[in-house]
């Protein structure tokens, strides 16, 4: 049992965080974080060793963000977490399907790499998890991720869909 507290204690901020920017509310990733560690708590005779600790608890994370949406919307599309991607806050989600087609073209315009990177953010891939698949450092990902973020917000804006 002392096991599990030094987890918690070691990644309860790093999964938090990491969950907050999956669902841009507090309230919500609090709920998911508890839900989190109690299936963590649950499984941890199946955990193989095959990923680091932190890996494993955002894998765990993800799929208890992932049910919570389905639990929502029976049906979680690409588009539906696209549209939690380029959202700031819960509050802004109301993305038209204009506005999706015109975030999938502009990814096209960006390298293989780049593309990866943010569809598996979008799947909500942790960016340890992003930089592992794509072999590169972690902060690598986070930049490449924010900027390419960053560079999609400001056309939608220029051309009027945010």
């Amino acid at each position: 049992m002392k096991q599990i507290e030094n987890l918690y204690k070691l990644y309860k901020q790093d999964v938090y965080v990491y969950l907050l920017s999956l669902t841009h509310n507090p309230t919500l990733a609090e709920d998911l974080l508890s839900e989190t560690f109690v299936k963590a708590i649950s499984s941890i005779g199946n955990f193989k060793g095959q990923s680091s600790v932190k890996t494993w608890l955002f894998a765990i994370a993800r799929n208890s963000w992932l049910e919570r949406l389905r639990k929502e919307k029976p049906v979680v599309e690409y588009n539906d977490l696209l549209e939690l991607y380029v959202s700031d806050n819960h509050a802004d989600r109301l993305v038209t399907n204009e506005t999706i087609e015109r975030i999938e073209k502009l990814l096209l315009e960006k390298d293989e790499r780049t593309r990866t990177i943010v569809n598996m953010r979008v799947e909500g891939y942790s960016f340890i998890e992003i930089a592992q698949a794509v072999n590169i450092s972690e902060s690598s990902a986070r930049v490449i991720d924010f900027r390419t973020k960053k560079w999609i917000k400001a056309i939608l804006e220029k051309e009027g869909l945010r």
